[in-house]
């Protein structure tokens, strides 16, 4: 299994692709594909056939997942990278411009 510098919950900057410069927190991450989805960011359209728990159907818009290595976690309204180290017997992410802990 591959360890992933990003968490549900994290703010990011997507640094790279079409959305490069937009800024949100992550609602989900998809650790199998390398992928993770950030509110308000890479919006699509999907059509929706009716259904129980939407009756009208239609066009919907909702997030869709954007790849991790465009992303770019937020510090201080500024991107850093991140790394790990041993506290005490505890693993923990660390930024690498302020060696604070995330």
């Amino acid at each position: 299994m591959t360890k992933l510098k990003v968490k549900t919950g994290d703010t990011v900057r997507v640094i790279a692709g079409d959305h490069k410069g937009e800024q949100g927190k992550i609602v989900k991450v998809l650790i199998d594909k390398n992928r993770a989805i950030v509110e308000g960011v890479n919006m699509i359209s999907k059509h929706t056939k009716p259904s129980a728990e939407n009756p009208q159907g239609g066009i919907v818009k909702r997030e869709a997942a954007i790849h991790i290595s465009n992303l770019m976690i937020l510090e201080k309204d500024a991107t850093t990278r991140v790394g790990f180290r041993i506290e005490g017997d505890k693993k923990v992410r660390f930024s690498k411009k302020s060696k604070e802990v995330i």
